[in-house]
C-alpha cells in the first residue's frame, strides 16, 4: 500500500477508537462526506491495511480457560506440512512463524491441565515436529492495539 495520508490516519484512529462505528458516524466524526469515507474504507481494505472483521470471543466463555503459549521446533523442510497439520487442532487459535532458536510460537487454549497435555501431544505427534516447550499465560498483560502505532505513524 502507498503511505497512508491524513485523513486515512484519522479514519484508523476513530475506527480504533470506536471499531463498530459507522460509516455515517465515522463522517459526522471526522467532518468528511460519506462517499469519501466509504471510498477510504474501501481503499483501505483492498490494500490489506484490516486484520480481521469477525468478532474475537474469549476462550474462556466456551469452556477454555486455561491458555498457553507453546514453542515449537520442527524440521523446516516439512513446515508446509507442518503448518496444515497444526490448523487441523481446533484448541490452536493462533500461531506465528518465527526466526531465531524457536521456528513457530503456538497460543492454545484449553480446559485444564490435563487438555492441555493432550494438546501438546498432539503437537508433537506431527510428523516434522521435534520439540515443544509449553508456558502457562497467566493474564494479558498489553492487549492488541495499534493506537500507538498510529500517533507515532503521524508523527513521522
Amino acid at each position: 500500500m502507498s503511505k497512508l495520508d491524513h485523513v486515512d490516519l484519522a479514519l484508523l484512529s476513530a475506527l480504533s477508537d470506536d471499531p463498530r462505528a459507522t460509516v455515517v458516524g465515522l463522517s459526522e466524526r471526522l467532518g468528511l462526506s460519506r462517499n469519501t469515507v466509504q471510498a477510504r474504507m474501501a481503499k483501505l481494505e483492498r490494500s490489506g491495511v484490516f486484520l480481521s472483521f469477525e468478532r474475537t470471543i474469549a476462550p474462556h466463555t466456551l469452556g477454555f480457560p486455561l491458555q498457553a503459549a507453546i514453542s515449537v521446533l520442527v524440521r523446516q523442510t516439512e513446515l508446509p506440512g507442518i503448518a496444515a497439520a497444526l490448523a487441523e487442532i481446533p484448541e490452536i487459535i493462533q500461531a506465528y512463524g518465527l526466526s531465531g532458536q524457536v521456528d513457530l510460537l503456538v497460543h492454545v487454549a484449553c480446559r485444564d491441565a490435563r487438555h492441555l497435555f493432550d494438546v501438546d501431544a498432539r503437537i508433537l505427534a506431527v510428523p516434522g515436529v521435534e520439540r515443544t516447550e509449553t508456558s502457562l499465560v497467566m493474564g494479558e498483560v498489553i492487549p492488541y492495539r495499534v493506537s500507538p502505532l498510529m500517533a507515532t505513524a503521524q508523527t513521522a
